[in-house]
């Protein structure tokens, strides 16, 4: 087996007696990042936690495809792929472009990197030479001037970008700022316009919203009843409560299964310490994690029984899924279908065809 990673006794039970049959065949990925450690060419900018660069330095295409192989060894597993990019230092030409190769290479369907200083011919143009579906945008590049707290959405997906995105019923993969997270009424405000102003942008929120704790929801999904398109991917989340709600508000099909690999290949378990969210992992795996306090060291017994962040985060979901009583075909849409359908309309072709 190589130095990627290792599946031991406490991942296979945890798979087969919890998830394997909860499972269906087929899987499609709304939420991975594939790139080179080169193309990260500044350090972190501060506006976004850096645990996540503990777990891998860099995730080739090729690195994810035996990630699923190892994760889900009698599944076929496919992906939505985009770049890891926090700078507008880093080298988004070079990121964008492999991949695209990736995806060419292994017959994914991919989002371009996108930068907010583009004009919307230049977000256009990258979309369509890459054979792109959309846009990843993300809050660190944001204005540098714009303190964290005050970043809204709109300084890292501006509206020239957002009518391009429109125009051609692209793919906007939308992980929201702001330290209340899906509370925030401004964050709020704004998923609520963009879905009224932009109504052909196949909008996903990421992580839901980062609602990784109860505290992060307040009355969000009170407005978020109000919505008839929007999309929210899990990923990187773990809290069965929040999914409850989130089925509860929106239905199975506007919910889509998204990994956030490589992260989630970390081993822990996620626990919430008056509001925030905290990793419990193995001492020592991960280096000096003293300073971060979204991180937890743990020994012994306590240790030895930790799993995958993956697996506990789909455990999370099936748990929300049996108390709000979802069927077979529900757990087929969230993990499968509404990502191929909502692929296929953003390329245009009714039968595109992914792996």
């Amino acid at each position: 087996m190589s130095q990627l990673f290792e599946i031991n006794t406490i991942d296979q039970q945890f798979y087969e007696g919890r998830l394997r049959a909860f499972l269906p065949d087929r899987i499609l990925d709304v939420h991975t990042h594939v790139w080179r450690k080169t193309f990260r060419r500044a350090a972190p900018t501060g506006r976004a936690v850096t645990w996540p660069l503990r777990v891998a330095e860099e995730h080739p295409a090729e690195d994810l495809l035996t990630t699923y192989d190892r994760l889900f060894p009698d599944k076929s597993v496919r992906a939505l792929i985009f770049s890891f990019l926090e700078s507008h230092d880093d080298d988004f030409a070079g990121a964008n472009t492999y991949v695209s190769q990736c995806a060419s290479e292994h017959n994914l369907p991919a989002l371009v990197f996108a930068s907010p200083q583009w004009s919307a011919d230049r977000l256009e143009q990258e979309i369509v030479r890459g054979g792109f579906l959309g846009a990843k945008v993300y809050l660190t590049l944001a204005a540098p001037s714009i303190p964290a707290a005050d970043i809204t959405i709109y300084d890292f997906l501006p509206h020239h970008q957002l009518e391009a995105l429109d125009h051609h019923g692209w793919i906007v993969m939308l992980h929201i700022p702001r330290s209340a997270r899906l509370r925030d009424p401004v964050n709020l405000s704004q998923m609520l316009e963009i879905e009224r102003t932009y109504p052909k942008i196949k909008l996903i929120i990421a992580h839901v919203g980062r609602a990784y704790c109860p505290e992060d929801v307040g009355d969000a999904f009170a407005a978020l009843a109000k919505t008839e398109r929007m999309m929210f991917d899990f990923s990187a989340n773990t809290n069965a409560h929040v999914f409850e709600q989130l089925i509860r508000t929106v239905g199975p099909q506007r919910i889509l299964f998204g990994s956030d690999l490589p992260i989630t290949r970390m081993r822990m378990r996620r626990i919430c310490d008056r509001g925030t969210y905290v990793n419990m992992v193995p001492r020592g795996l991960y280096g000096d994690v003293s300073e971060d306090p979204h991180m937890c060291e743990v020994d012994g017994s306590e240790a030895e029984t930790l799993s995958l962040f993956l697996y506990e985060q789909i455990e999370a979901f099936r748990k929300a899924a049996e108390r709000t009583a979802l069927t077979g075909p529900d757990i087929e849409d969230v993990f499968y279908y509404n990502a191929m359908r909502m692929i296929n309309q953003a390329a245009q072709r009714p039968d595109l065809p992914i792996g």
